[in-house]
């Protein structure tokens, strides 16, 4: 099934970040886009996952054109269909751990996984608020609040780069087990060329350029 597709799309800051991408994520694939910093790799995601508009193209999830979306059915696929896992947490500040992933869960008509707790080293921090936690500890809180809506698209912004090398390489397995285990399209953004080779698809952003690497 066709998850995700992109068409031409184009987009400008202060100058051209990227022209006439093209890209399609399926059912069970993973997808990895690399690039340096300043290359628009971020921004990419940000139309992928419609936090933004591009200049020019299109974006379609699971057939529909997001730029013909009524407001109320965008809201709805991305309340049930995507997770977004972000540099920015946007956890609920002064909620706990626990409250944060009870929210998540509650709007998706979904339990929690106490299994992916242990798995991401968080069950014991269940009871303190968000503000207490490391900031590994909160990227690890805002991946499980996301996967706990069981989402069929992951949306991925460099979600290793709090961690250390043991939890990277968990978080890692978890992501890509969460693909497997529900059929579901992930797009990453990194700047770990290892991470990003154990994707299905990886995409170099270069001179405004989406280029095929695998």
């Amino acid at each position: 099934m066709n998850l995700l597709k992109a068409t031409n799309l184009s987009h400008t800051f202060d100058n051209k970040l990227f022209n006439d991408v093209s890209l399609e994520l399926n059912s069970g694939e993973s997808l990895a886009i690399i690039g340096l910093s300043g290359s628009g790799k971020s921004t990419l995601l940000h139309i992928l996952s419609t936090l933004l508009s591009p200049d020019e193209g299109r974006v379609f999830l699971f057939g529909e054109d997001v730029s013909s979306m009524t407001a109320k059915r965008l809201s709805e696929i991305k309340r049930d269909s995507l997770g977004l896992v972000f540099q920015q947490h946007y956890l609920f500040r002064g909620f706990s751990v626990i409250e944060n992933l009870e929210v998540a869960a509650m709007l998706a008509e979904q339990t929690i996984d106490e299994k992916l707790l242990s798995r991401l080293g968080i069950e014991e921090t269940k009871e303190q608020k968000v503000t207490e936690l490391s900031g590994g500890q909160q990227q690890r809180v805002s991946i499980a609040r996301v996967l706990t809506k069981k989402p069929q698209i992951l949306f991925v912004d460099e979600p290793t780069g709090n961690l250390d090398n043991i939890t990277s390489n968990e978080v890692k397995e978890i992501l890509f087990d969460y693909v497997k285990e529900h059929n579901a399209g992930m797009i990453l953004v990194t700047h770990n060329e290892e991470f990003a080779s154990s994707c299905d698809k990886v995409y170099r952003l270069e001179n405004t350029e989406l280029k095929v690497i695998k």
